[in-house]
């Protein structure tokens, strides 16, 4: 039975908890992280506001990994302690009924007392998409990234390879990044190319402020002839951010999925963005 197809049968009782996953568009948002500055949308305000609508009640969210301004996520867990009994439809029907276009709630369950939506996560995965071709596009423009100059997607495969295993990051890692330590465990990163579309699809146990981008940043200066074969190897070892290239853009990036450990029962679903789903298989 796919994730949408089971019945919306799960009744929560007031201090259960709850993991949501999300998706959203990031145009139309200044983040996920809510803001001091009541004029800067968010998506963390805006689920959390139409939550509350449902529960009659505050409801504070807890997510995987807190996107930037204009950062997309087909697959963003997180969770809260439901303040007023409500069943699963809820939260999910009643929860995207109420919330404005471009974000939308998948399916609610529940879980046990100790999840947690980041630290019982035991790894992220993003995807980055390059729309690869001369002329600029009239759709997915904000969904994407438009690079004009002719991209070397198998070279920029073999680049992205010398990033596997435990290693330091700190060549990747953004200003103002608040990580006790630049060690990240990448677990794979490959780049392929689907006609015009190119993408970057990496996965580690947590990544830094900007660290995606910031890759990807650098492979496109490979991939473009900017900078020569090797190059992403020398920037990664002298460990210093001033050595990459700059980041790219954030309207290609998109977190696509959380794992978490299997007795929480979560769903499995295929990671997007939806809109590549007939050119993508995991």
């Amino acid at each position: 039975m796919a994730v949408n197809e089971r019945p919306y049968s799960t009744r929560f009782a007031v201090g259960d908890r709850v993991a949501l996953a999300v998706e959203y568009e990031g145009s139309a948002f200044f983040g996920w992280q809510a803001q001091k500055m009541p004029r800067l949308r968010t998506v963390q305000e805006t689920l959390e506001e139409v939550l509350g609508k449902v529960a009659a009640a505050p409801v504070s969210t807890i997510c995987a990994g807190r996107t930037d301004a204009g950062v997309h996520a087909s697959h963003q867990i997180v969770h809260f302690d439901t303040p007023s009994p409500r069943d699963e439809k809820a939260w999910v029907f009643g929860g995207n009924t109420l919330l404005p276009p471009g974000v939308a709630i998948r399916w609610a369950r529940p879980v046990p007392a100790d999840f947690h939506a980041r630290f019982s996560a035991t790894a992220r995965r993003y995807r980055y998409v390059i729309l690869n071709r001369p002329t600029r596009p009239a759709h997915f423009g904000h969904l994407s990234t438009h690079i004009s100059q002719p991209l070397d997607a198998a070279l920029m495969h073999r680049e992205a390879q010398c990033l596997l295993g435990e290693r330091d990051f700190s060549s990747f890692r953004g200003a103002g990044c608040q990580s006790s330590t630049p060690m990240r465990n990448v677990h794979f990163v490959t780049v392929s190319r689907h006609g015009d579309w190119v993408i970057v699809d990496i996965q580690a146990n947590a990544f830094l402020l900007h660290m995606v981008r910031n890759i990807v940043g650098t492979l496109l200066a490979v991939g473009g002839g900017r900078q020569p074969p090797g190059w992403t190897a020398e920037v990664f070892a002298a460990r210093d951010r001033s050595r990459a290239a700059m980041t790219a853009p954030p309207q290609g990036l998109y977190l696509v999925d959380v794992i978490y450990p299997a007795h929480f029962g979560l769903p499995v679903a295929a990671p997007g963005p939806v809109f590549l789903a007939p050119l993508l298989s995991d």
